[in-house]
């Protein structure tokens, strides 16, 4: 007589090991991958792209699950993929260093998902009132992934005791610096 039956639970992956030459091809045949690798329509799929219109949107973009800019447009719609958001009428506030918010308007707008790329245009203005100071420019990038701001058109800064205009502008927002070339043009 057995006196602990919970003993002879080795038995049962025993049986299943010594069994499996049995009913080893049949359970690979049963979760063996049905169909095949159609490419055309792999290629189909990868085409294929959602096309939107949206009035009133606003774009986030975050560090580390910090929002550093909220960007609102008054009309947005798909670029050229479903991954570019084309914009009009823009309004962005850059919230990033922690200080008074940098206020940001333009005619129009691109966002690149893919790359984090923020594009700015026409009648682009960038109010930072901390320094009290307001840059003109038509074409503005943003580069979420290094933090750069750059604008390779010509740029007018106007601050309370100087105007400065150059024919480019590159600036860091992580460490404030910038970098002027091409006619830069100093008036105090």
């Amino acid at each position: 007589m057995i006196r602990n039956p919970r003993n002879l639970l080795w038995i049962i992956p025993l049986g299943l090991l010594l069994s499996s030459p049995l009913w080893k091809s049949f359970v690979a045949d049963f979760l063996k991958a049905r169909g095949g690798y159609d490419a055309t329509v792999a290629e189909a799929y990868k085409r294929q792209s959602q096309s939107f219109i949206l009035d009133h949107i606003t774009i986030t973009l975050s560090t580390n699950g910090r929002v550093e800019w909220k960007v609102n447009a008054e009309r947005a719609f798909t670029g050229k993929t479903d991954r570019e958001i084309g914009m009009i009428e823009v309004d962005a506030l850059y919230t990033g260093k922690g200080k008074e918010p940098i206020t940001v308007t333009s005619s129009r707008g691109t966002y690149l998902m893919d790359e984090r790329h923020l594009i700015l245009i026409d009648n682009v203005v960038v109010r930072k009132p901390d320094s009290k100071e307001e840059l003109y420019t038509d074409l503005l990038h943003y580069y979420d992934a290094t933090k750069m701001v750059v604008s390779p058109v010509e740029v007018d800064i106007r601050g309370e005791k100087f105007n400065l205009q150059a024919g480019r502008m590159d600036y860091d927002l992580s460490s404030d610096g910038y970098d002027f070339n091409e006619r830069v043009k100093v008036e105090f």
